[in-house]
């Protein structure tokens, strides 16, 4: 789970839409579900209420495509649509973007065919719906029962088992409990970081970021949990574009996998390569997650991204 960073920028883009943060909602079991506001596009479905859904149990997922939380958690709530939607099981995906690439529909329709998803998803631009649960976390997930209230809420990756549990006794099923509950997270010793001026704390060229393009450089020692931009960049509030030809992106991080928020107009195939050893190359086109070194290997290690055209845009890095 995204807390600390994701729930602040949430905040920020809330205070800058001219919304006023809620009072944490009490989800004691005797709260009726808020009904979906502000939906800018349905998907997969027809628009829906809370009012139409009652007497089914709901299982509301917030989410958004480029979070690798919420991409390791998808599998479990495609698997509980698929086992029980037959049995008064509705999943209604709550799409709340974090960056602006994530509000075009044509984006989340791409992605929700990427992933196999068939159940609904709201488009949540305005972060209506979000606000109207008292939300801070992706991924994020609620569980509504047949009279319309909130019965259990679950942040970020992990508890699947307690979910589903709770979804089977609500359809009275029975308990029953997964294979797994999810990746272990606790070897990984990185933070998210953002390249964008708005988030940015683990930038470690020496050179002040801004929207003008200017040339940086990486220090000598990179501290671990730092990364540097080398060549020619401007910096945005959410991203840092390549503005010329032949860049490279440093990182020191202690985790297994390394995943980037990346976009590009055209394709642009970048290296990698990680403690000296090349890794293989990937291709960025269009705004999305990429993985970029995917091991069992938890220790401390360099990362080099070297960028051969301008144009590729950076804005996060997350671990695994």
């Amino acid at each position: 789970m995204k807390q600390t960073r994701r729930a602040a920028w949430a905040a920020l883009l809330l205070l800058s839409l001219g919304i006023a943060p809620l009072r944490a909602a009490d989800t004691a079991g005797d709260d009726p579900a808020p009904d979906f506001k502000g939906i800018a596009k349905w998907l997969n479905s027809d628009p829906l209420t809370m009012k139409q859904l009652r007497g089914k149990v709901v299982l509301i997922d917030f989410w958004t495509y480029s979070c690798i939380n919420c991409l390791r958690t998808l599998p479990y709530v495609e698997k509980w649509y698929e086992a029980y939607k037959d049995k008064g099981l509705v999943v209604v995906g709550v799409h709340t973007p974090e960056f602006a690439f994530e509000r075009e529909t044509k984006n989340v329709q791409t992605a929700i065919q990427r992933f196999g998803i068939k159940y609904p998803v709201a488009q949540d631009n305005s972060y209506a719906t979000w606000q109207a649960y008292d939300n801070h976390y992706w991924p994020a997930d609620y569980v509504v029962d047949q009279k319309g209230n909130i019965v259990a809420n679950f942040f970020g990756e992990g508890d699947y088992d307690k979910i589903e549990d709770k979804i089977r006794t609500l359809i009275s099923a029975g308990p029953a409990v997964p294979e797994d509950n999810g990746q272990d997270l606790s070897k990984v010793g990185s933070p998210e970081m953002y390249f964008g001026t708005l988030r940015q704390e683990n930038l470690a060229s020496p050179e002040k970021p801004s929207n003008t393009a200017q040339s940086f450089t990486a220090p000598p020692d990179l501290p671990l949990n730092k990364f540097a931009l080398v060549g020619n960049w401007s910096v945005g509030m959410e991203y840092a574009t390549l503005s010329k030809d032949d860049g490279e992106v440093e990182l020191h991080f202690k985790a297994g996998k390394v995943h980037m928020v990346a976009g590009s107009a055209k394709p642009i195939t970048v290296s990698v390569s990680v403690d000296g050893k090349p890794q293989p190359a990937v291709t960025v086109q269009g705004s999305q997650l990429y993985t970029l070194f995917d091991s069992d290997d938890y220790g401390d290690h360099k990362l080099e991204l070297k960028i051969p055209k301008a144009g590729f845009n950076a804005y996060t890095f997350t671990f695994g």
